[in-house]
């Protein structure tokens, strides 16, 4: 009896973390993983949708480079290499739509 309890207490207390999550955008690959300034770079993922997700960057963890979306849907956002940025390793960076979270994400994009 104590341990179903217990069972119930924790899957009360996870739920409601578990549900925030649930529409939390998720960039989990990009194709291709390198280009050049001006490319058309296709990020990948789960709730990439304007609903989810404002504006998007290139980040190298100093200084972040908003991108141009050319075309974005539930899973896919597809992004321009901007003009004036270096040649190197950078994160994709999500700004939430309601504009009160910036989440780094764990792939990497290449700037020849």
């Amino acid at each position: 009896m104590q341990r179903s309890f217990a069972s119930l207490l924790i899957a009360l207390v996870l739920a409601p973390a578990l549900v925030a999550f649930e529409g939390f955008p998720s960039v989990t690959s990009v194709e291709p993983d390198t280009g050049k300034v001006g490319d058309i770079v296709s990020a990948k993922g789960e709730n990439l949708d304007k609903s989810s997700i404002a504006e998007l960057y290139l980040t190298d963890g100093s200084h972040d480079m908003k991108v141009q979306i050319a075309e974005q849907t539930k899973t896919e956002i597809k992004f321009k290499v901007p003009e004036n940025i270096k040649a190197g390793r950078y994160h994709i960076l999500v700004l939430t739509a309601d504009k009160k979270s910036l989440i780094e994400q764990p792939v990497v994009f290449t700037v020849e």
